[in-house]
């Protein structure tokens, strides 16, 4: 299958269902064309036929140039990650493809796929999976082979991408920076502490501590000024906010800015800060600081200044605490132009140094997110494909590219009642845990992760570690009070919530008028419904549809921030939430003022009623989890547990548990991020 060596212009040499576009089309074919043809043979290893099999050679090779191979058939249990490496080694472009055998090496060597290939063939039987280990035995004399017929082809003059690791501890790369003499800045929370910033010189492999704790790096001037985030906290879902601060490279004090900030970014000339941060419940994007160009109800992230100082890059976020969302440019008079598509994990983002591409790293199934780029007019192209979950940090005025390999996991640890050891009650790769039945017996959650496809899926599964019982491709369920039903959000923005089984029976959709649902909860009659969403153009709030055909009608502020069905009192009369200025208040379902609830701390969020509605529990995102007590007629609070994995390592702040209604069981999320940094030349 692989071309001979010093093919040339107008000879069409090959086996024929194994020639690459190039080959086909009698062009020079180097390397890349044996990419193409390794691929073209471990599609058919993978699938036990051929990627281009047509009854004639001219129509294999028409199908060569104009085709895409056949996805897998869903017999063949092939991991994600290995199905993106077969096809990126068959991209019809050239540079497009994997670069070189080495390429291929690197990522086949890190791919978790293989293992979750035949992890899941081995669910049916031995006879499933007895083919799996001549195919992978294959997949290493293939590359082996490919490693060294390129290493005796003549040498390509063109300039490959090559890799540079910059990191090499056990922890989380939170942001990574260029400075201006070409070196790296960036902050990272090594093995367990918490995170600082980091300098290390170009080439090295060795970083020094600025000497800032507890403190991440947002920006790097022209002049080599810096903004920080001081203090550090984690809101929703992915956002960690604080304060903004600057100082200069060499060191000094940092100077205050603003507070609550999420992200920031220096103009061209570094006389003025783009950031991104949270005000009265909403998410702004200012630029200059001070000026809002673009706000929304969800979440916005990753905000770049474009060279010339005139556009602001950003990730649109459709909802809180998920980072599916579109890349978009909004302009200083405040007018927004979405370029890419939906992608269902979308973080980081740059812009390439001609100012002409806005790059970012997206997926749009599971977690692996790809380098990707989008012109000004909305053309997207595939830039780089790895394995494992890129996050793409900073493009250098040289157009060095600088990205984290990060590998994600989130899962869930639980404790049934009369129980006295934890369980860990991960399913897939992102287990997060969405609600708990009133009997403690079960909870739900959903898997976003790799496992969750394209749309994400609900599932239930007893504390006591049995099977997990898939209900659907829908996010957040939450249980009804007989435990016989969950609502879940619809997909795709629809203006509904759907109501799903737990055994048998048939979902049914229920409208919510000109309301968009981020969550959807039962009241404790099993008749009404506590809807968590908003209207366009405004923030979120409480609202209680009082029947499936029923309008919802607002109960709170705009602002409101709200999470667990438990914070709805056993009576349904109250509801237990934060007010826009992030106080816990309790708010009367039937109309009232609402009461703020007594000796709080900053940060706190109400996460369970007692079961006599005289007292409530509270916690905040942190790590590990501890969870106070409050008696709401005399202000006394008590710790009343601490909650977290072991391992510290990666570990991101996570929320408190859910409670079943009794308070003896309970289930709570952790995610751990490990990272590895890496600059890459010659990507283009």
């Amino acid at each position: 299958g692989a071309t001979a060596t010093g093919t040339h212009a107008g000879h069409v040499l090959g086996t024929v269902g194994y020639m690459s576009p190039e080959q086909v089309r009698g062009e020079p074919a180097d390397q890349r064309s044996d990419i193409f043809s390794f691929g073209s043979i471990l599609y058919e290893m993978l699938s036990g036929s051929r990627a281009f099999k047509k009854g004639t050679g001219a129509e294999t090779m028409t199908a060569i140039l104009n085709e895409d191979p056949p996805e897998f058939s869903p017999k063949v249990a092939i991991a994600p990650a290995l199905d993106r490496i077969v096809r990126h080694c068959m991209e019809k472009q050239p540079g497009q493809r994997f670069q070189s055998a080495s390429d291929i090496a690197f990522d086949l060597q890190s791919v978790s796929g293989i293992s979750t290939t035949i992890g899941v063939a081995a669910q049916s039987g031995k006879k499933r999976t007895a083919w799996l280990w001549p195919v992978l035995a294959g997949v290493v004399l293939l590359t082996a082979g490919l490693i060294v017929g390129q290493w005796m082809r003549p040498a390509v003059l063109e300039t490959q991408p090559k890799l540079h690791r910059v990191t090499f501890r056990r922890g989380t790369i939170t942001t990574a920076r260029f400075t201006p003499d070409g070196n790296v800045v960036y902050g990272a929370a090594w093995e367990g502490q918490p995170v600082g910033i980091f300098i290390e010189q170009n080439g090295s492999t060795e970083s020094r501590p600025l000497g800032l704790k507890n403190t991440d790096i947002l920006a790097v001037s022209r002049s080599g000024e810096l903004a920080v985030l001081a203090n550090p906290r984690a809101g929703n879902g992915f956002e960690v906010l604080g304060m903004l601060s600057r100082m200069p490279q060499g060191g000094g004090a940092p100077r205050q800015i603003a507070d609550e900030v999420e992200y920031a970014d220096w103009s061209a000339d570094g006389a003025t800060l783009a950031v991104v941060r949270r005000a009265a419940g909403k998410i702004k994007l200012e630029y200059p600081l001070g000026k809002a160009l673009y706000e929304s109800a969800s979440w916005i992230s990753h905000a770049k200044i474009s060279p010339d100082g005139k556009l602001v890059a950003f990730v649109d976020h459709p909802y809180q605490s998920d980072d599916s969302g579109r890349v978009a440019i909004v302009d200083q008079a405040g007018n927004k132009k979405v370029l890419s598509g939906e992608y269902v994990s979308l973080q980081g983002l740059a812009w390439a140094p001609s100012g002409n591409e806005v790059w970012f790293t997206g997926t749009t199934s599971g977690s692996s997110r790809e380098l990707r780029a989008v012109t000004l007019a909305g053309k997207e192209r595939l830039v780089y494909l790895g394995t494992g979950t890129l996050t793409l940090h900073d493009i250098s005025k040289e157009g060095r590219v600088m990205f984290s390999r990060d590998d994600y996991r989130s899962g869930a640890i639980g404790l049934a009642a009369g129980e006295s050891k934890e369980r860990d009650l991960s399913w897939h790769d992102w287990t997060t845990p969405r609600d708990m039945s009133d009997d403690g017996k079960y909870f739900s959650f959903d898997e976003t992760g790799e496992a969750g496809g394209e749309t994400g899926e609900s599932y239930v599964r007893p504390l006591d570690g049995s099977p997990a019982v898939r209900l659907g491709d829908t996010k957040s369920p939450t249980f009804s009070p007989d435990s016989k039903w969950v609502l879940t959000r619809a997909l795709n923005g629809a203006k509904k919530i759907l109501m799903i089984p737990t055994g048998a029976g048939e979902s049914r959709e229920i409208p919510t008028g000109n309301v968009q649902v981020h969550f959807a909860y039962f009241f404790p009659d099993g008749k009404r419904i506590l809807e968590y969403g908003n209207t366009e153009g405004h923030a979120l709030r409480l609202w209680v549809q009082d029947s499936e055909q029923a309008a919802p009608r607002a109960i709170s502020p705009e602002g409101t921030g709200f999470r667990l069905r438990e914070c709805i009192s056993s009576d349904g009369k109250l509801i237990a939430a934060t007010n826009p200025d992030g106080k816990v208040v309790i708010y009367p379902v039937d109309g009232g003022e609402p009461r703020v609830v007594p000796n709080t701390q900053p940060d706190e969020l109400p996460r369970q009623w007692t079961a006599d509605s005289k007292g409530l529990l509270l916690g905040k995102y942190e790590t590990p989890s501890r969870v106070f007590l409050v008696d709401l007629a005399s202000g006394n609070r008590k710790l009343f547990g601490t909650y977290g994995p072991a391992d510290t390592t990666g570990l991101q702040a996570s929320a408190a548990p859910i409670f079943s209604r009794d308070l003896q069981s309970y289930v709570y999320g952790y995610t751990r991020i490990t990272s590895d940094l890496y600059i890459v030349d010659g990507l283009k």
